[in-house]
């Protein structure tokens, strides 16, 4: 099978996938920056570390709240989300004792090294498993991305932080909504 580039196969996936997809790009550029910034002060080395551990926390909570069940429903063998979730429990232990750590030394470096690998098989899983087998259902996952990036937004407020990195909204009329629109959307639907 040829590979595709990544950001020109995201265009053509549904939303709740294109969504999914972006966040997994996002984290794989902050591991990278971490990768960089290791010789740097411990401060911002941490301060980065728990901003990745935030974006993860965030993203295996929508998961778990909207995708996972939406493929319970609609895969043949669930097998996959199973094993999605025994990695999401792995990881969450690691962002646990991240979050604890107060510096960064060589042990704290080796657990965001390790969160990192477990990350990347997760998402390669994700992607080239899950994702094909329910691509094809583009109208409900785009209903069901609409969900997901309203969830996200709520999450992303609780945790008081911004998205930089807004994934594009469909208003049900079917043009782009705006990041502010987004977040109203989120609160009216608590």
């Amino acid at each position: 099978m040829p590979r595709t580039n990544r950001a020109e196969s995201s265009r053509t996936l549904p939303l709740a996938l294109e969504m999914l997809s972006a966040d997994h790009r996002k984290v794989e550029r902050l591991f990278a920056e971490y990768e960089r910034m290791k010789e740097q002060e411990d401060e911002s080395r941490v301060a980065l570390a728990q901003r990745i551990c935030t974006e993860l926390t965030i993203h295996m909570q929508v998961e778990e709240d909207l995708f996972y069940p939406w493929l319970r429903e609609n895969m043949d063998d669930t097998d996959m989300v199973a094993e999605a979730l025994v990695e999401h429990a792995s990881a969450k232990q690691l962002i646990s004792e991240i979050m604890a750590a107060g510096a960064a030394d060589e042990p704290y470096d080796a657990k965001v090294k390790v969160l990192s690998e477990y990350i990347k098989h997760h998402v390669k899983e994700e992607e080239n498993e899950i994702f094909p087998e329910v691509a094809s259902e583009s109208e409900e996952l785009d209903e069901l991305g609409q969900e997901l990036a309203a969830r996200k937004a709520e999450l992303m407020a609780e945790a008081g932080i911004e998205d930089e990195e807004e994934m594009p909204d469909v208003s049900a009329a079917g043009r782009p909504r705006s990041a502010q629109a987004q977040r109203d959307a989120a609160r009216r639907s608590r």
